[in-house]
């Protein structure tokens, strides 16, 4: 999916329950970061979020934006039913550099603190 990131715990963990206090709530703040910027770059209508563990034991989140008219409009994204590339030519590296400075000083915040992965 176009825009489709991923957040990846900087330690090891595998569970939210593995995380202290601090680490949870900054996790989510990282996340609630990641969702924002992603939306806002490809001007998605919604965002999905996805948190597994099953084939990698890490803690690590997927976020999917959702947009009108998309191949899974009014259901669940099945990723594995993608077939052709989403980005032409240096689409990808675009949306990263945007994702990156959006992560990095798009609102004069903080960098995100426990492992960004951009797409």
């Amino acid at each position: 999916m176009r825009g489709y990131a991923c957040l990846v715990f900087r330690r090891h963990a595998v569970e939210f329950h593995d995380l202290s206090a601090d680490e949870g709530a900054a996790y989510m703040r990282d996340a609630q970061k990641l969702s924002g910027a992603v939306a806002t770059i490809t001007g998605a209508v919604k965002m999905n979020y996805e948190v597994h563990g099953n084939t990698l034991p890490h803690l690590h989140m997927h976020f999917f934006p959702r947009y009108r008219g998309d191949p899974f409009e009014g259901g669940p994204i099945v990723p594995k039913q993608i077939h052709t590339p989403v980005y032409s030519g240096e689409e990808y590296n675009l949306f990263v550099e945007q994702l990156r400075n959006a992560l990095l000083c798009g609102d004069g915040a903080t960098p995100l603190g426990h492992g960004e992965r951009a797409p």
